[in-house]
Formats: structure tokens, sequence, C-alpha cells
């Protein structure tokens, strides 16, 4: 969940601009002490993370900072957008785990889904996520119990964070 909620707001950070620490914490859905725990972990991981403080004050990245995580694809905006439904495929645990814990939210089914060959006992259908980085965020935490099947968009920077989280623990 930490990673996750660390890559979040790394791409918010990414977008560009000087946010405070409160919308940061809106935007994250955590508290405050929550998001400068987490710009402290990110600092200390050699991201360029600086604070300006007064009026007009906030965080933000140097502009000499390297993208080493994938911007958002084309189309889709991170914050709160029009709601999209995510398609997936995911493991009965998994899924348990979602709904209890009421995130992803907006579970349905579907109904007479292709069957996986190789995970005949996952459940196919979609979720409910209000952004593009919302999806990113509560997916990671499912994972690798959880396929996504369509946006394609997503599917593939799924792939990419899952390529660039494997590099680390080689």
């Amino acid at each position: 969940m930490r990673a996750g909620r660390l890559l979040s707001l790394l791409l918010v950070l990414q977008n560009g601009g000087r946010y405070t620490a409160a919308d940061l914490a809106h935007r994250l859905q955590v508290s405050e002490r929550t998001v400068l725990r987490d710009i402290e972990v990110l600092s200390g991981a050699g991201v360029p993370v600086y604070g300006v403080r007064g009026p007009g004050g906030g965080f933000e990245l140097l502009d000499t900072f390297e993208q080493s995580v994938p911007s958002l694809p084309p189309g889709l905006v991170g914050g709160r957008g029009r709601l999209r439904r995510v398609r997936v495929r995911v493991a009965p645990a998994a899924l348990q785990m979602a709904l209890v814990a009421g995130k992803p939210e907006g579970w349905r089914p579907r109904l007479d889904p292709d069957p996986a060959t190789d995970r005949p006992d996952w459940i196919e259908g979609s979720f409910r996520f209000d952004s593009y980085d919302a999806a990113v965020r509560e997916l990671l935490t499912l994972a690798p119990e959880v396929e996504i099947l369509l946006p394609v968009e997503l599917r593939a920077t799924m792939a990419e964070i899952g390529r660039r989280i494997a590099g680390l623990h080689h």
C-alpha cells in the first residue's frame, strides 16, 4: 500500500506545479502527516523534492529531475475526473480482500466471461475509479493477483510499473 502511495505522490509531483501538504493529502486520501513522511522517504531515495514556506508555498520537484516513472498516457488525466470502469481478472482471495476493504470499489462481475486457460478460478469483472491515478494506486495493492484487461493504456502502465518494481528487487 505504501509503495503505491509513494508512486502516486511522485506521479502527482511529476505533473508539475507546487502542491501544499493539504492538497496532496486530499489527492492521496491520507493525512498531512503521512504526506510529510512520504515526501521525506522520496527525498531519502534521491527524488529532488523541495519545499517552499509561506504564502504560495508547497512542495515540488526540481526541474532537473529525470522522469523514471511513466507519465500518464495521452488522453488520461490525473486527479479527479469522470468515473471510469476498469475491466480486470482477479484471484478470488484478492477480490474478497477488495470487497471487505471497499477499495477498489464498485465491483461488478462480468456475465459470461472468457475463461482464462492458465487461471480458471480467477473471476472477471470491473471496478469503478474516480481517476486514472486512483486506479493505478488501488490496483497496485492487489498486485500480483489482478490482471488488467481494459483499458489497454492502464494495462501497459501497470506492466511498466511491475517491471520497475521487479528491477528494484532483483
